[in-house]
């Protein structure tokens, strides 16, 4: 059978992620899937993302491969996926979808519940404490939970942000609990996050496999490792984050599950500063996910969600 070229970023997070990709589909079709590094534009830039255009500085660059036909598809963390259609490529797969809450990695503090010390969850973490992200989605939300923190910027791979609680320059950083869990950092999180104290990302947790439109044969390949259920949910996110024209810049979050074929979709829209939010919920078929997204996103509108979507950046450190 035929080797497939599979694009990846060179990070570890997205090598391991896409390794997963290429052994469940060689496990399932029999095709031999080689690993193709590609740098792209979020890579090189030490600006937050917000600054060097959001969403989709992870991606441009593996699409261009795909266009030029360098590689057969590629694999992204769907999160960074930007939430309008891009010619000439397909969204031919998304993947079992991984938990998809955030979690807080702390250095050790005493508290009066261990007074031995351990990894602080965010309710131990004195006043003041610096507390590492490069999400404003991130930003506002810890903000609402505890506004007596400070919020510090950051860039750079997870072990990078890790490095920075170790080193004693922050107090914790927020990251994703699926990546911590992929590249087996696990014994760094002191505490994840429900949704209802931090919502995620739409399509945290997921990945997404692309190629061009035109291979059929491709799609039909990659499609051996599609999931009905993650696809319904990420697809009633990312129309919430669609409608509201908001991308990674912008205080959104969003999480969907389905319960006997029924979807449970939450969203909010949170202040900059975490003063105020609109969070609403909403429940449909999960075949009629994408409605049931821009259904949600109108009643956001409706309750002034877009006052609360300034143009206002951090500034990296």
């Amino acid at each position: 059978m035929t080797t497939l070229r599979l694009g990846t970023r060179k990070s570890l997070m997205a090598m391991t992620q896409s390794q997963l990709v290429a052994d469940a589909l060689s496990e399932r079709t029999g095709h031999a899937v080689e690993l193709v590094g590609v740098t792209t534009e979020g890579d090189v830039s030490k600006a937050l993302l917000a600054q060097i255009g959001g969403t989709g500085v992870f991606v441009n660059g593996l699409r261009d491969k795909l266009l030029a036909g360098e590689v057969d598809f590629a694999v992204h963390s769907l999160k960074d996926l930007p939430t309008g259609p891009a010619d000439g490529i397909a969204l031919a797969a998304t993947p079992r979808r991984d938990d998809p809450r955030d979690a807080l990695c702390s250095a050790s503090l005493a508290t009066p519940r261990h007074p031995r010390g351990g990894p602080a969850k965010l309710a131990d973490l004195p006043a003041g404490a610096r507390v590492g992200t490069g999400s404003p989605r991130r930003v506002a939300q810890l903000r609402a939970l505890r506004p007596d923190l400070e919020v510090v910027p950051i860039r750079g791979n997870a072990d990078t942000r890790l490095r920075k609680v170790t080193d004693g320059e922050l107090d914790a950083v927020v990251l994703a609990y699926a990546g911590l869990t992929r590249i087996g950092r696990l014994e760094a999180v002191a505490e994840v996050f429900e949704p209802d104290q931090m919502l995620p990302a739409p399509g945290q947790g997921s990945l997404a496999l692309e190629c061009r439109a035109d291979r059929e044969d491709l799609r039909a390949i990659l499609g051996t490792v599609d999931d009905r259920s993650t696809r319904a949910a990420v697809t009633a996110e990312r129309t919430v984050l669609a409608v509201l024209e908001a991308g990674c810049s912008a205080p959104v979050g969003a999480y969907a599950s389905e319960e006997e074929q029924k979807l449970h979709l939450t969203a909010a829209v949170v202040a900059h500063d975490g003063s105020s939010q609109v969070r609403l919920s909403a429940s449909g078929h999960r075949d009629e996910a994408e409605e049931l997204g821009r259904d949600l996103a109108a009643r956001l509108l409706g309750q002034g969600a877009d006052q609360l979507m300034g143009e206002r950046h951090i500034e990296p450190q």
